[in-house]
């Protein structure tokens, strides 16, 4: 069955008319064919989703009503920030969408030593908006009604000085000095998970993000692509502490 699902910026309430944004409506008549009278879900990431009636379909705006809602209770139990090294091409982009499939709550792009891709800054915010677009597309076709955001990008020395080490549990991918995922103790609370970038982490980033609290981690004895990495790394969580 088709997914009838859409991400909207809106303020959803039971008896409000939503216009659908641009591509929504067009994915939902052209691609879907949706007629007048046809039900289709929105949500806007406050835990809900929206069922809803097409009421009105023009050239330049299409119109739904929203009939009821429904709270949603599928978001894991880990609550899990990826810090993530900007790659190039389309890894960035599969990386953050698989990332948002298997649960995440929060990324945080950041540029390191070794980074490809270096943006300035009105590159950066037009990245910010694609990833959070992918995020949103990931959210309709995994049935998440939490939106998880996609920070603005920072450098890895700009996060560290800017987040100290604390209780949380702080995890990156070395094999140098490493155990075992399944060696550490189920984490009690936020969960942060540095990856690098094609390149991987300097020396120097690996012992400054050491000294602020992060735990080296081996995922088994060949060496992984960055997006590789990043989705093992989240799997593995899920299936050693989460709903897998």
């Amino acid at each position: 069955m088709s997914n009838t699902r859409f991400y909207s910026a809106n303020k959803l309430a039971i008896s409000a008319l939503i216009p659908l944004s641009v591509s929504a409506a067009t994915h939902a008549t052209r691609a879907l064919r949706l007629n007048i009278g046809d039900e289709l879900i929105l949500f806007n990431g406050d835990g809900h989703d929206y069922i809803c009636e097409l009421i009105s379909i023009k050239k330049n705006e299409v119109l739904a009503k929203v009939l009821s809602d429904q709270t949603i209770n599928n978001e894991s139990p880990l609550n899990i920030t990826l810090l993530q090294g900007i790659s190039s091409g389309d890894r960035m982009d599969y990386t953050i969408q698989k990332a948002v499939e298997l649960g995440v709550k929060t990324i945080q792009p950041i540029s390191t030593d070794r980074s490809v891709v270096k943006l300035s800054q009105e590159r950066a915010q037009k990245r910010l908006e694609h990833w959070q677009n992918i995020v949103n597309s990931a959210c309709e076709q995994t049935g998440r009604a939490f939106v998880p955001q996609v920070l603005v990008p920072v450098s890895l020395s700009h996060w560290l000085a800017n987040n100290p080490g604390n209780a949380e549990t702080r995890i990156l991918l070395n094999p140098v000095g490493a155990v075992k995922l399944a060696n550490l103790a189920k984490p009690n609370g936020k969960i942060t998970l540095l990856i690098g970038a094609e390149g991987g982490l300097s020396q120097y980033e690996i012992d400054t993000a050491t000294s602020q609290g992060f735990q080296s981690i081996i995922l088994g004895p060949r060496i992984l692509r960055t997006e590789t990495a990043a989705l093992t790394a989240i799997s593995s969580m899920q299936t050693l502490w989460g709903d897998f």
